[in-house]
């Protein structure tokens, strides 16, 4: 689960599984596998920091090391 900042400065919560799409449009638009669209304040670049950090989190991104094989 990722935290982010409506619009409205109300926090919400959602699961980064969820998210299908994210676009700058000027604000950041997330849309969710459900076809729901959220706006939120933080950047797309941020949002996408936090969607990696929950992956590795939750064991669902691996980083290759330099000089590791494809598995």
């Amino acid at each position: 689960m990722i935290e982010l900042t409506k619009l409205n400065q109300q926090k919400i919560t959602i699961n980064a599984i969820y998210i299908e799409r994210v676009e700058p449009t000027p604000d950041t638009l997330i849309t969710l596998t459900n076809g729901k669209k959220i706006l939120v304040l933080e950047p797309v670049g941020e949002v996408s920091d936090k969607v990696t950090a929950f992956y590795k989190k939750i064991g669902l991104f691996f980083e290759m090391k330099e000089g590791q094989d494809d598995v």
